[in-house]
């Protein structure tokens, strides 16, 4: 057979990582180099592979086939995997990440948050073997996995810890708290970037990659009722019968209601046609202070906040604010993106604006 007794090199894509190596022991190798396609680029996962694996990105992929497509002989071996501390790029989107637009209500950006997904070292069942895979018989306390599978605990207790910090935040308002303290920028200080290397945006990360030190006090969040929720729905269509499955009796509907106002910890306004004025309201959780808005204008986008200063004198004070964006002639028909950071000196209350200009 070609691959008995042979480190076999394996290209990503079709059928799952860890199958491959199963297929290459089955067919008698002995290892196995699993080379990122380009849609993975750089996205590196430890498995538990059930033969001896080196996971490789896309760029050392083409040197390696261009090695063994030059040489007569290629040879290979293979080391203890080491752990490698203080990697950099980090944090970086992995490639498997949920990407927006938001396709069902697109005036609400999606994802909200990122946290750590990729090569995670958690407890794990003894139900299963560490691929998953039926013909795994190993059975370990301790794996590494990679997906919302690990990134979600990670905001869940995340939550739970500022539930418990600040009782009286409603489950809205957690969520502002994580999203306008996440960061946007890796540990080289440089823009978060993507597997293959690029500028990763909202589409790819929400509101940032969590930090939640900075969660525990945000100065600002950005509240929902059970009102604004149930106008939610009324904004779908859903009528008074359905919307009486959520709502504790019978809600009647706003005459009208725009979702671009629904009081999110972001601005998406995907189709801007001229100008628009969408509201938002903030609540103080900090001490008394003023806070200044601050903006990186969408490219294209001209934006106004109204008032740009907001003074609060107690905790629990609430400021609403009007932010009016308008296209400009030369404004592209693509998403752009932009912030609006209100500051005091000491909390940065970020949020991120998503918008695309319609057709003209």
């Amino acid at each position: 057979m070609k691959v008995k007794g042979k480190i076999v090199v394996c290209l990503r894509g079709s059928n799952g990582r860890v199958d491959k190596g199963q297929q290459a022991a089955l067919a008698g190798a002995v290892g196995m180099i699993l080379a990122n396609d380009v849609l993975t680029g750089n996205e590196i996962l430890a498995d538990a592979h059930v033969i001896p694996t080196a996971h490789i990105s896309y760029t050392d992929g083409l040197a390696v086939f261009k090695y063994i497509n030059t040489t007569k002989s290629p040879m290979a071996y293979m080391t203890r995997a080491k752990t490698q501390l203080d990697t950099k790029p980090a944090p970086f989107m992995a490639a498997f990440s949920s990407k927006g637009p938001n396709t069902i209500t697109p005036e609400i950006l999606k994802p909200d948050i990122t946290a750590p997904g990729v090569s995670v070292i958690a407890a794990y069942t003894q139900a299963t073997g560490p691929t998953g895979q039926k013909f795994d018989k190993r059975r370990v306390l301790f794996n590494s996995e990679s997906g919302t599978s690990m990134s979600c605990p990670h905001i869940s207790g995340i939550a739970g810890l500022l539930k418990t910090t600040h009782p009286d935040w409603s489950p809205s308002a957690i969520k502002s708290a994580i999203m306008t303290t996440a960061r946007t920028r890796d540990n080289d200080v440089q823009p978060i970037l993507n597997a293959s290397y690029q500028k990763a945006t909202p589409f790819s990360y929400g509101a940032g990659h969590v930090w939640p030190n900075r969660a525990m006090d945000p100065g600002l969040v950005y509240d929902l009722t059970s009102n604004d929720y149930l106008n939610f729905l009324c904004s779908l269509g859903y009528n008074g019968t359905q919307i009486l499955m959520f709502s504790d009796g019978p809600y009647k509907c706003p005459k009208s209601y725009s979702l671009l106002n629904f009081n999110y910890p972001s601005i998406t306004v995907p189709s801007l046609s001229g100008s628009i004025t969408v509201t938002r309201t903030v609540r103080n959780v900090g001490s008394p202070g003023t806070y200044k808005a601050l903006i990186h204008r969408p490219k294209g986008i001209s934006i106004l906040v109204k008032p740009n200063v907001l003074t609060f004198s107690m905790v629990g004070e609430e400021k609403t604010f009007e932010v009016t964006l308008k296209v400009k002639k030369a404004a592209s028909t693509d998403y752009v993106f932009g912030t609006l950071i209100w500051t005091d000196g000491k909390h940065q209350v970020r949020s991120p604006i998503v918008v695309k200009a319609a057709q003209r």
